[in-house]
């Protein structure tokens, strides 16, 4: 359906990048978006079946369009409509972008309210303590590695 859209909108098969992988990956971490940003030029507009498809999260998809933006490349979107170069289209990447904004802290409350929580229910997070007791210095290699270390817990 997407790939029939694009040759629909003009576009040729042989300039249709896709990607399938993990939805953990960032954009521009990705294959198909690595083949595309080495190919576009300033001047030539992206084409996509809908903004969302630049990313897997509005963060992400934002900043692929910022990063197009500033290689002077156009972005035009098939089903949705947005269209950056006009008024009516930045004005919703601008609310895409307050979205995001809003999206992140959100993300910065959850997490910090998670970290409350399990600090309140006993959860202790760093690294777990030594007894001194059972611990000495060692200022050698510990095997073959070349690796030092300083402290070696005995557990006799």
């Amino acid at each position: 359906m997407q790939l029939d859209a694009h040759v629909d909108a003009g576009v040729q098969k042989r300039d249709v990048f896709a990607d399938v992988t993990s939805g953990s990956k960032a954009a521009i971490e990705r294959p198909g978006m690595k083949k595309l940003l080495a190919y576009v030029e300033p001047g030539d507009t992206v084409v996509v079946w809908r903004v969302d498809r630049l990313g897997r999260c509005l963060i992400d998809v934002l900043n692929t369009v910022n990063l197009l933006r500033e290689r002077g490349v156009y972005l035009r979107s098939i089903s949705d409509g947005i269209d950056p170069t006009t008024t009516s289209g930045r004005l919703m990447l601008s609310m895409l972008a307050t979205l995001a904004e809003y999206e992140r802290e959100l993300i910065v409350e959850r997490v910090n309210a998670g970290i409350a929580a399990a600090r309140q229910s006993g959860t202790r997070f760093g690294r777990p303590l030594t007894d001194p007791s059972c611990a000495r210095i060692s200022r050698g290699p510990v095997s073959s590695s070349p690796r030092t270390s300083l402290l070696i817990a005995d557990r006799e």
